[in-house]
């Protein structure tokens, strides 16, 4: 179904998993001094690096590939059981998802509304101090702020009908779809997913320091997740406490698959780095260093590579929402005209068969170590 259509019908596309397109997302909702940064390791040097300069990480977003039987009450990824009613905490933000394709938005929206409290004029709490501190300081933006402040006494399942019916936030989530090239009839049922299909579940991790406890926060999930203790009180000295408790929550997860499983992907939501290096900046011109020394350089050079990053997730964001279909078409036309289409076509085949060939026996040997394990 064209973009479009998904708009008009109410319905929620699937997003690619990737920073650039999460920070923007967030971004859009009017969020401030937050985005993504991707993990590629759960070691302590990688964890440690999120929190380098006294950064703050607010949750971990954890894609997985979604198997039947592995998710089930009592037989989930996670080993504890879901906390329902008065046995959760009153002050966490819990949301079942309820609505198709919005576990990546609503895994992120669960750390969001975990790291920040709204004031009931639509800003949040941390937006109550001075411009300095604005400037510095998440802020959840009115659209969240408002969302949350009017959810909040919701039970779980209307949080996530209230989340799965914004306007605002389905239409910002939508925007970052691939463009459809071609329309498809809307009245034509839809193919369902089978067990051949790779599907996949984001869920999210966070600290609550009210209980110094780490949550898993699964929105196919009756409630969240205990996932363990950690010092709450030490947590801005040792924000590794908690980072821990959810490093080992999410290697159990892993554990539960086959050896041959490589889908996985981990994100950090943490505070935006350009906010902490120009508080450093600011430091260090009030300390007496000026624009020639190492200091501000180094700072000023790390500044530069964070806007250019930003630049970059702009293009890849905009290349993804593209639609290069009309290119196509007249590169089609003019190889046709010189004679070329009839060879390249040939090669693409042969390529294509040699590749699912590939895929074929890759999947044979993974079907073969599973029934191995099982033995």
């Amino acid at each position: 179904m064209a973009d479009g259509a998904i708009g008009a019908s109410g319905e929620w596309c699937t997003i690619e998993s990737d920073p650039g397109v999460f920070t923007s997302l967030i971004s859009s909702f009017g969020v401030r001094n937050a985005e993504l940064s991707e993990l590629w390791s759960l070691d302590d040097d990688s964890l440690s690096a999120l929190t380098t300069d006294g950064n703050r990480v607010y949750g971990l977003i954890f894609l997985f590939k979604w198997v039947a039987g592995h998710h089930s009450e009592d037989e989930g990824g996670s080993s504890g059981k879901p906390l329902v009613g008065d046995e959760a905490p009153s002050d966490l933000f819990f949301a079942k998802q309820v609505t198709t394709n919005a576990c990546a938005t609503q895994a992120i929206l669960s750390v969001l509304m975990n790291s920040a409290e709204a004031d009931p004029d639509g800003t949040t709490a941390m937006d109550t101090s001075s411009d300095s501190d604005k400037d510095s300081k998440l802020s959840l933006g009115p659209t969240l702020s408002n969302l949350k402040s009017f959810i909040q006494a919701f039970p779980p399942d209307l949080r996530g009908e209230a989340i799965g019916s914004s306007d605002d936030i389905r239409n910002a989530h939508n925007s970052f779809a691939r463009k459809d090239a071609f329309l498809s009839d809307p009245d034509k049922p839809k193919r369902e997913a089978t067990e051949d299909d790779d599907l996949f579940h984001f869920v999210a991790y966070v600290p609550h320091a009210a209980d110094g406890c780490v949550y898993e926060l699964d929105g196919l999930r009756a409630g969240p997740i205990k996932c363990g203790t950690y010092a709450a009180a030490e947590s801005d000295d040792n924000p590794m406490a908690w980072l821990g408790v959810a490093r080992k929550a999410i290697q159990d997860r892993i554990e539960k698959y086959a050896a041959s499983e490589v889908k996985f992907n981990l994100m950090a939501v943490v505070h935006d780095k350009r906010s902490v290096l120009n508080t450093q900046l600011t430091t260090l011109k009030e300390a007496g260093f000026d624009d020639a020394s190492e200091e501000v350089g180094s700072v000023r050079a790390q500044l530069a590579h964070e806007e250019e990053k930003r630049k970059h997730w702009a293009v890849e964001n905009a290349r993804r929402q593209h639609n290069y279909l009309p290119f196509c078409v007249e590169l089609i036309k003019s190889l046709a005209g010189s004679g070329k289409l009839p060879e390249i076509t040939k090669k693409a085949n042969d390529a294509a068969l040699e590749a699912r060939k590939k895929m074929m026996a890759a999947k044979m040997e993974e079907m073969s170590a599973a029934a191995a394990a099982k033995k």
